[in-house]
């Protein structure tokens, strides 16, 4: 039971809290490269989908997904795994000669979201969230001119969201443990665009749902 002193600094969080109270605006985002990681290997594409707002009370989810953003980028390497491109189906000789300026282009990403947050705060959404993080996170800082448009720490993991309202460990938390109920009407192609909207109706319906003591939706 609290006593009077934890109810009083309870009060002042929540205080400071509303005070500080902002609305998020959710980006899905899905990346396809020709490697595990940053800088010795390339963004190949990247799809970036709003995907919703939450002011601390009210979740609203975008309804048709129909705000997006995509590009398909020049590699900033040699290096590459064959293995990557056997899966995403990108061909890396023809955006050598085709594909966007990767300055460009996370210029153009930084300022989309902007745009579309509007007063809100931008937030990144992956499932999971490390791998897509970490590829935009080096990419918007090593080449958008105005950074990252979710600086360091706005993202969310839609896997660890699973987990806590599943009540299940991270390790169980993959995509197949997902409730049928929860799971996604629209394709995963390996399209980074189509794979965002995917992705962003799953996030959609986890966070409307109660958990495993509510109910589905």
């Amino acid at each position: 039971m609290l006593d009077q002193s934890d109810m009083n600094a309870t009060e002042i969080i929540e205080t400071d809290l509303g005070r500080e109270t902002r609305v998020d605006a959710y980006f899905s985002a899905d990346v396809e490269t020709d490697g595990p990681i940053p800088g010795p290997y390339s963004i190949l594409s990247f799809g970036l989908v709003y995907a919703g707002s939450f002011d601390g009370k009210r979740f609203e989810r975008s309804l048709k997904y129909e705000k997006t953003f995509y590009r398909e980028l020049r590699p900033i390497s040699d290096t590459f795994e064959p293995e990557a491109l056997r899966i995403n189906g990108l061909n890396r000789d023809r955006l050598a000669l085709e594909g966007a300026d990767p300055v460009t282009a996370m210029t153009e990403a930084c300022n989309w979201v902007n745009s579309v947050a509007g007063s809100a705060k931008p937030v990144l959404v992956a499932y999971p969230l490390s791998f897509d993080w970490t590829w935009l996170y080096w990419y918007f800082i090593r080449f958008s001119a105005g950074g990252s448009p979710f600086e360091y720490s706005r993202c969310f993991d839609v896997k660890t969201a699973l987990a806590v309202k599943a009540g299940i460990p991270i390790s169980e938390a993959g995509r197949s443990r997902i409730h049928p109920a929860l799971r996604s009407s629209y394709a995963h192609t390996h399209n980074a665009l189509d794979d965002a909207i995917e992705q962003a109706d799953i996030f959609a319906n986890i966070f409307e749902w109660e958990g495993t003591r509510g109910r589905t939706r």
